[in-house]
């Protein structure tokens, strides 16, 4: 077979057989699947021999870069040894109980013991469940609801979908389920509020706490909060809002959820953006860089009070059957290895973090951006129609970019009128950041025409 009728055969099957995650699939087939096939550092290559700069890291989650040999060798290892067995019959495998505690260890204090699932739409249903049981247990069966933001993104779940502040993501399955509230997310730029970012906080902050006192405090259990977030638009939180919000569910005994997901292990510079912002979560929510999204792996990380009362509270019937699959967990030890052997976190607090923000904020006055915003390494950029005018956008802007970004040999993501970029932490140094944002100057450049 050729090489160009090889990637051509592998489209028809695809259209033939596979359904894809968030996709249009009309549009996919008539243009033809991209299938890659190869990756090593911050590059990938497809199945026609393309080589692309990975500026979103897959899907915000490879960390470590593609290729990193010790991750290789642990999985490769591990499937020698023991390939799987369970943690359920009173039994597990060694690598689980080293993960648990190494996460245990990078964990915000108090934060101690593991709960392992398979994603990070998991670890959410995980810790829903785990609070409901564990006020169950503490005799606050009243308290069921959960809150969440608009502009959130909390997972595929009914009950995660239901907390996702989406309308893309609820609207065809008829979501939110009842028992799910909604505030506002502090995205300044969406409400037309990006003049004064912390006064829009504020305001998000006093209607948190007016809706919360109409739905009745007693009757809320939890509020599930992302840091910055992220399949959102990349929110950045202003000054003083995190910390507020946390201050409301203290005020009031509501659990408080930290979904780390993506700005867990390294990408904000710091190990969990709980620590950067003083959080104290009750649950922390982890994935994708846990194993740099070498094998699916997801994490339910409960403080050390709320697990004593479950430990304690008779038989946890909640769990998966890969719960601390042993070659999963194998993978993420080897890739937190990777991360404090290379000084990744440290490399994006001193260095690439820092460049990447200047370099994104250079985009700030181009006239096509009305918007850019990030916090290490994450970052976006509010697209604007040639004319400037705002209200002719109709949410289409950002897939088109980054279709025309990929024809320029960088991969971001287009969400809504946007891009979000998020690359891998190692290998990425100046020249490949510059070789990045050369890529999205040149799709600009397209995108104006």
């Amino acid at each position: 077979m050729s090489k160009t009728a090889f990637p051509k055969a592998l489209a028809r099957l695809d259209a033939r057989h596979h359904l894809h995650p968030f996709t249009n699939h009309e549009e996919m087939h008539a243009a033809g699947t991209h299938v890659m096939v190869r990756g090593k550092g911050v590059y990938l290559w497809d199945a026609h021999g393309r080589k692309f700069l990975d500026g979103l890291a897959g899907l915000w989650c490879v960390n470590a870069g593609y290729s990193s040999r010790p991750i290789i060798q642990a999985v490769n290892d591990q499937l020698r040894r023991l390939p799987y067995y369970c943690s359920f019959f009173n039994t597990t495998t060694e690598p689980a109980i080293r993960l648990a505690e190494k996460i245990a260890s990078l964990a915000p204090r108090g934060l101690g013991h593991v709960m392992f699932t398979n994603s990070g739409s998991e670890a959410n249903e995980t810790a829903l469940k785990l609070i409901r049981g564990y006020l169950k247990l503490r005799g606050q069966s009243k308290r069921t609801k959960i809150v969440s933001r608009s502009f959130s993104y909390h997972g595929v779940t009914l009950a995660t979908t239901s907390m996702t502040g989406l309308p893309s993501c609820t609207v065809p399955f008829d979501l939110p389920l009842p028992g799910f509230v909604q505030v506002p997310g502090p995205h300044a730029y969406g409400a037309g509020r990006e003049s004064d970012p912390e006064a829009y906080g504020r305001w998000c902050l006093e209607e948190t706490e007016r809706i919360i006192r109409r739905e009745n405090p007693a009757t809320i259990a939890a509020i599930f909060a992302e840091p910055i977030q992220g399949a959102g638009g990349v929110i950045v939180p202003p000054k003083g809002y995190l910390s507020g919000l946390r201050k409301i569910a203290r005020r009031h005994g509501i659990l408080f959820v930290a979904d780390e997901v993506i700005t867990g292990f390294g990408r904000l510079g710091s190990w969990f953006a709980s620590d950067l912002w003083k959080l104290q979560p009750d649950f922390l929510v982890l994935a994708k860089g846990l194993t740099s999204g070498y094998l699916p792996l997801g994490a339910t990380v409960v403080r050390d009070e709320i697990a004593e009362v479950l430990v304690h509270g008779g038989y946890l019937a909640h769990g998966f059957t890969y719960s601390g699959h042993p070659t999963t967990c194998a993978a993420g030890l080897a890739n937190l290895e990777v991360i404090e052997r290379d000084k990744l976190v440290e490399h994006v607090r001193d260095d690439v973090g820092p460049y990447f923000q200047k370099k994104l904020q250079g985009f700030a006055r181009h006239p096509l951006v009305g918007d850019a915003r990030g916090y290490g390494l994450i970052g976006a950029l509010e697209l604007l129609p040639a004319d400037g005018d705002k209200s002719k956008l109709k949410g289409a802007l950002g897939a088109k970019a980054a279709a025309l970004a990929r024809q320029e040999g960088v991969i971001v993501r287009g969400i809504r009128d946007m891009i979000a970029m998020s690359p891998p932490l190692p290998q990425y140094w100046r020249r490949q950041i510059d070789e990045l944002f050369a890529g999205v100057e040149r799709m600009l450049a397209k995108l104006k025409t």
